[in-house]
């Protein structure tokens, strides 16, 4: 009789288990469903862009006004994607690695543009250069408003502090120790950052770069209300298409955002392959190469080694 009631006792506990398992296993597919939907309601823009401007996409790739158009956006994305990485290392390295005076509030003034919209970072640029200090630079020969300079300082207002957050992201996620050895070897903070720092994070940084360029390609908000849409003076690839929706040619509109769709993908591409770090491997472990070699390969004494060395982080600026 107690065998009879020990038995039944296991075999509701191993049901309630197995409805436990059940229940557990209905997240993955939950995920996936809510994934669907997601890729769907995205999915639905892109196709409507490209079943609208497929028609028209030939006439898109000859015209001249279009061409002009792209010519603008990358020569202008390029320039300030450029500034943008050399304003944003030294700016980066400074919130990540040293003691700056409030540090904590320069990186959320920072941040802050992030979450202002771009229409109203170009309107106080306007102000900046529309007042007495921008006239003087205009009298100087460095001309903004309303010229295809300006199109570079929309852009990097707009991208900058993203590089910036993007590149301390990587400087917080290396291990400070392979500085903080070489600091007591005699190398100098300029030498550390060259031939550690950069090379260990070599590929957040190309990523970062690609995709500033990116987002720079498709600014809108902020040129438009610093330097307006001037057919073949600052046309820009989104301020085509602003002209042709207001002319009426959405069929054109569509066209060249066939464009940027695939300009877009190609640098999201080239960022995806560049955002796995150096040195990563997969997770299922070594190869089969890999384990032969370690296999014949004699076992070294142990060494002392970076995590062996005492490191206080405070004594380096973090």
């Amino acid at each position: 009789m107690e065998g009879s009631i020990e038995k039944a006792s296991k075999g509701s506990r191993s049901l309630a288990r197995a409805r436990r398992g059940k229940k557990r296993e209905l997240f993955p597919a939950a995920s996936v469903c809510v994934a669907l939907v997601a890729l769907i309601f995205m999915g639905s823009a892109i196709a409507a862009i490209v079943i609208v401007g497929i028609s028209h996409f030939g006439d898109a790739l000859t015209s001249a006004e279009i061409a002009f158009s792209l010519r603008m956006s990358a020569v202008t994305s390029t320039i300030s994607t450029v500034l943008c990485l050399l304003l944003a290392l030294p700016t980066a390295y400074a919130l990540s690695r040293t003691k700056m005076p409030c540090k904590r509030l320069a990186g959320i003034l920072m941040e802050l543009t992030l979450s202002l919209p771009y229409i109203l970072l170009g309107f106080a640029l306007l102000l900046i250069f529309s007042s007495p200090f921008g006239k003087a630079l205009k009298e100087f020969g460095f001309a903004v408003v309303f010229q295809p300079t300006g199109i570079v300082f929309a852009q990097l207002i707009v991208n900058l502090p993203f590089a910036i957050r993007m590149v301390r992201t990587a400087f917080d996620a290396l291990d400070p120790r392979m500085e903080f050895v070489s600091r007591t070897l005699g190398v100098s903070s300029w030498r550390a950052f060259i031939s550690i720092v950069l090379p260990l994070t070599r590929n957040s940084i190309i990523s970062a770069a690609v995709l500033t360029w990116a987002r720079a390609m498709g600014e809108f908000g902020a040129t438009l209300m610093l330097v307006g849409v001037t057919r073949m003076r600052t046309e820009t690839l989104p301020g085509s298409i602003y002209l042709s929706i207001s002319t009426g040619n959405n069929d054109v509109a569509m066209a060249t955002a066939m464009i940027m769709l695939i300009v877009s993908a190609a640098t999201l591409v080239v960022a995806n392959v560049l955002s796995k770090p150096i040195g990563a491997s997969r997770t299922d472990g070594p190869t089969t190469r890999g384990r032969r070699f370690a296999a014949r390969a004699p076992k070294p004494e142990r060494a002392t080694g970076l995590a062996d060395i005492p490191f206080e982080e405070d004594s380096y600026g973090r």
